[in-house]
Order: C-alpha cells, then sequence, then structure tokens
C-alpha cells in the first residue's frame, strides 16, 4: 500500500494548494514562463515525505486547524522542491526522476530564478498569515531554508574532498535532509497546539529518519541502476559527493588510492571498476548497519510517544523509510 494511502492522507489536496500559491500570486504573469515552470514542476510530483511529516505531526495536537495544516504542508514541499531545482544546478544533473531537470529545459539562470521564488514565496504568504500561531509558520519557513542553505554550501565546499570526517557528513546530512524532515514534524505539531516535549520528540524522531533517509539515499548511488535512478548510477561519486559508502570505501588503502583520483574532469565510463570495487568491499553493509542504527533510534521516539494513537503513524514511516527501494 502507497505510503500516503496507509497514513490516510490526500496528497491531492496538497497539489492543489501548491498550485493554490502560484496562480493566487499576482507577480506571477498568467500562462507566462514563470507559471508554467512553477505548475510543471510541481505537476513533477514526488514522494511528498515533508507535507505528510506535517501533517502526521499535527495528529499530535489538540486544535489542528486543516487548512492552516494544508498550507504548512504546501510550504514544507515548495522549501524541497527549490532546494532540488538548486541541487541539479549544482550537480550539474540533466535528469530528475528520469525527466529533463529544469535547468536544462529553461536555462541556469532562470532555474535558479524559479527555485529563489518558490523558497520567497513562501516566506511571504506565511509572513501575511494570521498572528495566531503565525511565529511559529515564520520560524519554520526561515529555519528550514536556512539550514537547507548551509547544506547546499557544505555540499560545494566538501565536493571532492576526500579528507572530510564522518562528523563532517553528518552535519551536512543534517543540514541537507534531516533538518527539513525534522522541522516538517515539529512544526505540524505546533501549528496543532502539541506540547512542547512532544515537539521536540517529533523532532528527535525526524532527525533521526531524515539521517537514515540520507544514507540510504547515498547506498542507492552504488546499488541502483540507472533506470531506477533518473540519473546514471555513480553520479554522486562523480560529482564529488563524499557519502558514507564513501567515506567507508576510503579506509581501505587500495581503494582510497582509486577514490581520491575521481575529479571534475573523470568521465562516467572511468569509474565503472571503481564502482563495482565499492560495491564488493564492507563500505555498503557498513553503512547499512548505520542507517538501521538511525532508523532503530527513531522507532524509539515513536514508542516513547505510546500515549498518543498518532505514534502508530510514526512506526509506519520507520518502516516504509525501512523498507524503501526502487
Amino acid at each position: 500500500m502507497p505510503l500516503h494511502k496507509k497514513l490516510r492522507i490526500d496528497l491531492r489536496r496538497i497539489d492543489r494548494e501548491m498550485k493554490r500559491i502560484v496562480k493566487y500570486d499576482k507577480d506571477v504573469p498568467p500562462h507566462s514562463e514563470l507559471e508554467k515552470s512553477l505548475l510543471q514542476t510541481i505537476d513533477a510530483g514526488g514522494k511528498r515525505l515533508r507535507p505528510m511529516l506535517v501533517m502526521v505531526g499535527s495528529r499530535f495536537g489538540t486544535r489542528p486547524d486543516d487548512n492552516r495544516i494544508v498550507q504548512l504542508a504546501a510550504a514544507a514541499e515548495f522549501i524541497h522542491t527549490a532546494s532540488l531545482i538548486h541541487d541539479d544546478l549544482i550537480d550539474r544533473s540533466p535528469l530528475r526522476r528520469g525527466e529533463p531537470s529544469l535547468h536544462t529545459l529553461i536555462g541556469p539562470a532562470k532555474a535558479v530564478y524559479v527555485g529563489n521564488y518558490m523558497s520567497a514565496r513562501v516566506v511571504e504568504l506565511l509572513a501575511q498569515v494570521d498572528e495566531e500561531p503565525a511565529g511559529d509558520r515564520q520560524s519554520f519557513t526561515a529555519v528550514a531554508t536556512a539550514e537547507l542553505c548551509l547544506g547546499e554550501y557544505e555540499q560545494l565546499e566538501h565536493a571532492y574532498n576526500y579528507n572530510m570526517s564522518l562528523d563532517d557528513y553528518l552535519l551536512k546530512s543534517r543540514h541537507k535532509t534531516a533538518h527539513l524532515m525534522a522541522v516538517s514534524l515539529e512544526f505540524g505539531a505546533r501549528a496543532a497546539g502539541a506540547p512542547e516535549p512532544v515537539c521536540q520528540s517529533l523532532y528527535r524522531f525526524g532527525e533521526h529518519l531524515g539521517l537514515s533517509f540520507q544514507i540510504r539515499d547515498d547506498l542507492l548511488d552504488f546499488t541502483a541502476s540507472a533506470k531506477q535512478l533518473g540519473k546514471p548510477a555513480g553520479s554522486d561519486l562523480l560529482g564529488g559527493q563524499v557519502t558514507l559508502p564513501v567515506l567507508y570505501a576510503l579506509e581501505d588503502a587500495q581503494l582510497a588510492a582509486q577514490i581520491r583520483s575521481v575529479g571534475p574532469h573523470t568521465q562516467p565510463e572511468d569509474i565503472q571498476p571503481l564502482l563495482e570495487q565499492i560495491r564488493t568491499s564492507g563500505a555498503l553493509k557498513r553503512a547499512e548497519t548505520f542507517c538501521d542504527e538511525e532508523l532503530q533510534r527513531a522507532r524509539d521516539v515513536a514508542v516513547s510517544l505510546g500515549e498518543y494513537a498518532a505514534h502508530a503513524d510514526l512506526l509506519s514511516l520507520a518502516d516504509y523509510f525501512g523498507g524503501r527501494t526502487f
């Protein structure tokens, strides 16, 4: 069963809210290239994990405002989508989910503008909402976008940095992936009036879940096919992303020499033998173990919230992330 159905969430409503944000913006001319690009980006879909986390978080509150929660869910996806546009530009990725990425369709400069618009529009929109709990909403947007910017900067800063530490990797992963998942749960709960300790627990759950998610994504660069990934296998390694499997592989002197030879001018065909060697080393298994440990920490948090019926939804999320495959 698809995750959104298991969680009893109507994703169509979130998509409609995202489109409403675009269509009712007086600064976006109807039928313009900007409007077309924005709607096309929304229609491209995705798993909508962050909006679902907002919705689940709201179930821990005592005064959920359904319309408010849906708007916050749409905001979470706007922020995430904007980050993907920027990621594709940074990585020079021609594909996103097997389709041409936005910057290949409209050009890098225009794609940057679209991504910036999506981030800025959310800030503007939430600032206009009623005072209670507007502060939480603005904090959600400011905190989430700031952390994503840090993650994108660190991704650039650490490209081909084969001396990166595990702590640096974890910090980058928290900024880039885990934090938005964590605040989606937390602020969904805050908007619904959940107690402060519960909001903090939901943040911890989301952070562990997000780290597990990022590590599993790192593994897919070595274990999934180009068709499954929507981009060539090994793209992260080729682009200089020092992921957890790469960090572990660097501990092998023979593999380390080959990995360190990968640079900006390395061609895809040049790394195929290296990919196979990393696959047959113990690096992937170690990374998978780390991933499973983070997921178990998330489950432990979910169990600690057992007095709330919605804790079952947290366990469903953990089960989904644990079995996430193509």
